[in-house]
């Protein structure tokens, strides 16, 4: 074992699989921290469910990586959603597939999982050191370092940069290592808000009344896209997992006017003979809840527009394809996630950057996005697993 270790830049999922499986090999790893503790950003995924993967088809799974799909195909063929789960049981933490399809641990938490990761971790020998800002790379070469107030140098034997995006900010991805990159001469893409909500000139008696409250079991369509799940009324507008499915597509094309199926489970005729024999003499909120379901959210927003149309084939259109205007997308400091970053033409099929040999990059760093859902988790994992056994084939 040399002296020099190796270096991984960020306590993420991304850098600590890769941490795990150079030790497992014998490797000395230090992983550098900027933050007082690692994987903020895992824990508070974590809040909701701690959602690691998905167990769908893999052609269908890989397709939610949209143009990045190519790049990624063998790193996550080298690393499947079946792999992770694997993993993860290995820890002692059992999983399980959710009605969804969605990818489980049973404790619902990320914390029991870190914790477990965590000692595994020291056991092999790796070193974590936090509250360590990395500066970039003095002129020898050597890895420059703010730890706690003092400068620290270091030549490692190579180098992996998990660093994270630039969404959530506070939890420690802001991006900034993009200018050390770019004064490197690595090619960058310009962030992006993923997994975001948008938007939406609600009427004060919608905003006052509906907000917090969600849209279930509906479809949201632009275009040729459509995402089914569910949709929440904030404030300012809309977000949840049918918003973000789409967050791709609508981002660049802001304003930009969706429509929203309120049953997409009835054709237009199914719903337009339903309102036909409603029984006489009820309002038309009182013919929509008996007759379809719909809730008092969903039927305060079919007046959004203005009043709704009460003939039953005119009134069935518009609750299978409900017109709502998104008039700008919410910062990248609220959103999930981000596109851009380490352009994919920067790295070789190892993720080593082209203009700084010996230097890898994975995880979120990277240019490529895609929905919530477990998606996000299973590429970190597989881009930190792919740059680690690079560095034990080299």
């Amino acid at each position: 074992m040399s002296d020099a270790p190796i270096a991984i830049i960020g306590a993420g999922p991304a850098g600590l699989i890769a941490a795990e499986i150079l030790s497992a090999a014998g490797k000395r790893v230090v992983v550098y921290e900027r933050m007082p503790n690692v994987a903020r950003k895992f824990l508070m995924a974590g809040r909701g469910g701690l959602n690691l993967t998905h167990s769908e088809d893999f052609e269908r799974f890989i397709g939610r990586y949209g143009e990045a799909a190519p790049r990624l195909r063998p790193i996550l063929e080298a690393f499947t959603p079946s792999d992770l789960m694997t993993w993860a049981n290995g820890l002692g933490v059992e999983t399980f597939i959710g009605s969804s399809g969605r990818v489980f641990p049973k404790a619902m938490k990320a914390s029991p999982l870190l914790r477990a990761w965590l000692t595994r971790l020291a056991d092999q020998g790796v070193e974590i050191k936090t509250r360590a800002t990395w500066l970039g790379w003095s002129e020898d070469g050597a890895l420059c370092f703010n730890q706690n107030g003092d400068a620290r140098t270091l030549k490692p034997v190579a180098t992996i940069l998990a660093l994270g995006g630039a969404s959530w900010p506070r939890l420690g991805a802001d991006g900034s290592w993009s200018t050390i990159l770019a004064a490197h001469g690595v090619e960058m893409a310009p962030f992006r808000p993923s997994n975001v909500g948008f938007n939406v000139a609600w009427s004060e008696h919608l905003r006052s009344r509906f907000a917090g409250q969600p849209l279930k079991t509906i479809a949201v369509r632009l275009g040729d896209h459509e995402a089914r799940g569910e949709a929440m009324i904030t404030s300012y507008g809309l977000e949840g997992g049918a918003i973000y499915a789409l967050s791709a597509q609508l981002r660049d094309r802001v304003p930009v006017q969706i429509s929203i199926d309120l049953r997409p489970a009835l054709t237009q005729r199914d719903i337009a003979e339903k309102l036909a024999h409603a029984k006489p003499g009820d309002t038309l909120s009182s013919t929509l809840r008996k007759s379809l379901g719909l809730t008092p959210l969903a039927i305060s927003l079919l007046h959004e527009g203005g009043a709704p149309p009460r003939e039953p084939s005119a009134l069935a259109a518009r609750i299978k394809a409900l017109p709502i205007t998104l008039t700008a997308s919410r910062g990248i400091e609220r959103a999930i996630s981000t596109a851009g970053g380490v352009s994919w033409s920067a790295v070789d099929e190892n993720l080593q950057l082209r203009a700084v040999p010996n230097t890898y990059v994975a995880g979120e760093m990277l240019d490529w996005e895609a929905p919530t859902g477990g998606y996000l988790l299973q590429a970190c994992f597989a881009t930190g697993v792919h740059a680690a056994r690079a560095i034990l084939r080299r």
